[in-house]
């Protein structure tokens, strides 16, 4: 189902309140936790087509735009007026706006601008009660109540339907340049990670980690100055004149050097370049790897080697390939299990590492979201009473749970998910990233 306007939208969620016909909404259906999986019987509500730019304020620093706008697309036309959108996740050439907002999609540079919820100033939405609401403002300062926006951001289509987002805009920088940077044996990453992380006039942006198998996609390069066995940092410079940006890398190669790293740094010009190398070795992994489990833990800064520790540890106790990235510098964690997603020892390995990562006081979803594959494991992170909060404020949104049935919200009084889950062979199924 397509619907052509706002008008219609709202026809739509009120036949489904009265035929009781779950509703899906769907952009660029690349998310990873079954988001956009449609409940059996659903009718899926198709924004790809809403894909207008519809104002881009200069002055102001924001832009309006339909849900269904790719993110690429929208930095190409901001880029025109010299600002852009900071979130960039890894799928921005093909996931929407409207997905961005509805699971707070991150990205790369997130070290240094936030995720999604921090860049959106208002949105128009259509609650599962049928009826029109404006959550948010494009005014710097508001206060009148609880923001209800920001529960509306990272909803998953649960509480309303989006037709229109305001997001804000940052000026672009005038020089970006990015290193690569070979990493010894054994790092000590969260102690670099926090040199480099607290660190000032380095004007970083991203702060990326590739273990030596995720970087094996980076070393076809030939003008690769490090071996094929050397996982690596990916940084990226921000500056507004190539002589700072000569002063912030000299910072950084400081920092480096003060920890025992920083020997065949590799620089780029621009710092694109780097981040299509990154893009190469995302592709270099899907086609060795296959079938996997990409998970998406976060704990904090000091804690990031024992959850390194952790991963390889479950990974040697069921016996299966793991392959991990991170957004470092956020202690953002995406351990690839090579193995069946449907499996039971893929459910034996989810379980062990959400139960790592909360131990240290971390979280069982830095960017993805929850989805189907993370919801009988939400209440071990916010515990009982948030979960009948998320259940009220739902209930008041979409009194007869016809948004995405099935997602984020756990079943209540349930015990966790049985391994042998049929919604778990179906999120490990859903679009990818």
């Amino acid at each position: 189902m397509a619907p052509a306007d706002p008008r219609d939208v709202v026809t739509l969620v009120r036949w489904a309140r009265r035929h009781r016909c779950p509703l899906v909404a769907r952009g660029g259906g690349t998310s990873l936790d079954g988001e956009s999986v449609p409940a059996p019987g659903a009718v899926v509500v198709d924004f790809s087509g809403w894909d207008r730019i519809t104002e881009i304020s200069v002055d102001g620093r924001w832009a309006r735009v339909e849900p269904g706008v790719i993110n690429t697309h929208l930095q190409a036309a901001t880029h025109a007026h010299g600002l852009f959108f900071p979130p960039n996740p890894g799928s921005w050439q093909s996931c929407t706006i409207g997905g961005n907002v509805g699971t707070n999609a991150s990205g790369p540079r997130s070290f240094r601008y936030g995720p999604t919820r921090r860049w959106v100033r208002e949105v128009e939405a259509v609650l599962g009660t049928g009826e029109s609401v404006r959550l948010g403002s494009r005014v710097e300062k508001r206060s009148v109540g609880p923001d209800l926006l920001q529960l509306f951001i990272g909803s998953e289509g649960t509480l309303g339907l989006a037709t229109s987002i305001t997001v804000r805009l940052e000026p672009e920088p005038r020089v970006r340049r990015g290193l690569i940077v070979p990493l010894p044996a054994r790092p000590r990453l969260g102690r670099l990670v926090l040199r480099l992380a607290h660190a000032r006039g380095t004007g970083l942006s991203a702060i990326e980690y590739l273990d030596r198998y995720s970087a094996g996609g980076l070393a076809t390069d030939r003008e690769a100055p490090w071996g094929e066995d050397a996982a690596l940092l990916l940084l990226e410079v921000e500056a507004d004149s190539p002589t700072e940006a000569d002063r912030r890398i000299a910072r950084v190669r400081a920092v480096l050097a003060a920890q025992a790293v920083g020997r065949g740094v590799r620089e780029f010009a621009d710092a694109d370049r780097l981040w299509d190398l990154r893009g190469e070795s995302s592709r270099v992994m899907d086609e060795r790897l296959g079938h996997r489990i990409r998970e998406d833990v976060a704990v904090p800064l000091r804690h990031v080697d024992e959850m390194l520790r952790q991963v390889q540890a479950i990974a040697r106790r069921e016996e299966v390939a793991v392959h991990t990235f991170a957004h470092l510098g956020e202690g953002s964690l995406h351990p690839n299990f090579v193995v069946d997603p449907a499996s039971p020892t893929a459910e034996r390995i989810r379980a062990a590492t959400y139960a790592a990562a909360l131990r240290w006081g971390g979280t069982i979803s830095a960017e993805h979201g929850v989805g189907v594959v993370k919801r009988s494991y939400l209440e071990a992170e916010v515990g009982a009473v948030g979960v009948r909060l998320l259940h009220a404020v739902r209930a008041a949104c979409d009194p007869d749970g016809v948004l995405n049935p099935g997602k984020l919200y756990p079943t209540r009084g349930a015990a966790p998910r049985s391994s042998r889950s049929p919604s778990g062979a179906a999120a490990g199924r859903a679009g990818r990233r």
